[in-house]
């Protein structure tokens, strides 16, 4: 199976422009591709999973990444998929983040010997004269049809900025200038990007003529996977600062059934001939393939020894041993009132409700346990002695657990 077959066969692709011409570069290993990253955290969180696997799957198949770091575009924000204005940031805020990325990345991507690229888009847009960026790229954009894009339909009903408006211009022209500086041929992004990747398909043909080899693919469900990212408690990141190996493999490990094979295949590196094997699984069979699913993205991600940890972790945890990688909240002397801290106030603590009224909800519907004893009655106080030592494991439902512990 070729890689382009490879590609299709997990579910990655989705539109493309030129398929023959893409296909005939993927597979022969001479396809000059980007993927753009905006530095909007200090982290990489599992909505660009998808995106640093399909980079490491061509790089291996002898493709060369550009991994492009949006210094400059995040000066302006992307307006897709959003209904309100990104916050602002600094330079010094994008440039923190933009190292932060270039450390994760590398867990990913081989950037030795000129075998990838990491460019930040800053080099060419901050110093861009307003004037000429506008004779030179300006003409080729017609305003009507770019207020047909779904990415700026949706801002306007609520109202769209000027700003952002330009936003499908500065990615346009970073596809220009990649594929002038670096010979790049080739940009994926997700179905959520399609507008503005044609507009830099487009550019490079109408400036260089119908000659010039650029195309575009994007990546099936990338806007999906941008929501794996996102759960009650925020973003799922790559920094083991922010999402620790275990709260990272037990995200992985409660997917919901429907997701797990579709899961396996997009994201992991497993044979596809094992992953159809699995096709046929149902009840207990789909918690091992959770289990499958959750080992090897957390050893992507955090390496082999971690995995195995949390996975150890995970299946102590519910046999209703002590989990070492347990996430952890501790309380102080503040907390308690007397010596005591009703169960609500634990819950909130813990991260496990977000308000008290909800953590009346969840003991009234039968949901919480302190140490396997379900509490029942709202009014509970548990004293100090109880969160000493190793503290005590408190659940809410089947999934969502903290150890909590006085310091």
């Amino acid at each position: 199976m070729t890689i382009f077959d490879e590609l299709k066969a997990r579910g990655l692709l989705a539109q493309l422009t030129d398929e023959e011409e893409i296909k005939e570069l993927i597979n022969a290993g001479k396809a000059t591709f980007y993927i753009g990253f905006d530095p909007t955290a200090d982290s990489l969180h599992v909505g660009h999973f998808m995106a640093l696997c399909l980079m490491k799957r061509l790089q291996m198949a002898g493709n060369k990444p550009i991994a492009l770091i949006g210094g400059g575009t995040g000066m302006v924000g992307d307006p897709s998929g959003r209904s309100d204005m990104r916050t602002m940031m600094t330079k010094e805020m994008i440039d923190h983040n933009c190292e932060c990325f270039k450390k994760q990345m590398s867990r990913f991507i081989d950037f030795s010997e000129g075998k990838a690229l990491m460019v930040n888009n800053a080099e060419w847009l901050l110093d861009l004269n307003y004037i000429e960026f506008l004779r030179e790229i300006g003409p080729h954009f017609s305003v009507n049809r770019m207020l047909t894009a779904e990415c700026y339909r949706q801002r306007m009903e609520k109202g769209l900025s000027f700003l952002e408006f330009n936003y499908m211009l500065m990615q346009s022209y970073d596809f220009y200038e990649l594929f002038l500086r670096y010979g790049c041929n080739m940009q994926f992004g997700g179905d959520d990007q399609w507008s503005n990747m044609l507009g830099g398909t487009e550019l490079i043909r109408r400036k260089l003529g119908k000659d010039a080899y650029a195309m575009t693919i994007t990546l099936l469900l990338n806007s999906e996977g941008k929501k794996m990212g996102k759960t009650q408690k925020g973003a799922v990141w790559l920094d083991p600062n922010k999402t620790s190996p275990f709260e990272f493999y037990q995200y992985w490990r409660n997917v919901a059934d429907a997701d797990v094979l579709k899961c396996i295949r997009m994201l992991t590196f497993l044979p596809l001939e094992q992953i159809e094997e699995m096709d046929g699984w149902e009840g207990s069979q789909l918690n091992q393939a959770k289990e499958i699913l959750a080992y090897e993205l957390t050893k992507l991600v955090h390496g082999e020894e971690e995995a195995q940890r949390a996975k150890e972790s995970a299946r102590a945890l519910f046999s209703a041993g002590v989990a070492a990688e347990m996430p952890t909240t501790e309380l102080t002397g503040e907390d308690f009132t007397e010596d005591a801290i009703d169960m609500i106030s634990v819950l909130c603590k813990a991260g496990l409700v977000q308000s008290r009224s909800e953590g009346r909800r969840a003991i009234e519907q039968g949901g919480v346990t302190l140490e396997n004893e379900k509490v029942t009655d709202v009014r509970a106080s548990f004293g100090k002695e109880i969160f000493m030592g190793e503290g005590a494991i408190v659940k809410r439902g089947k999934k969502n657990f903290r150890r909590v512990i006085l310091k």
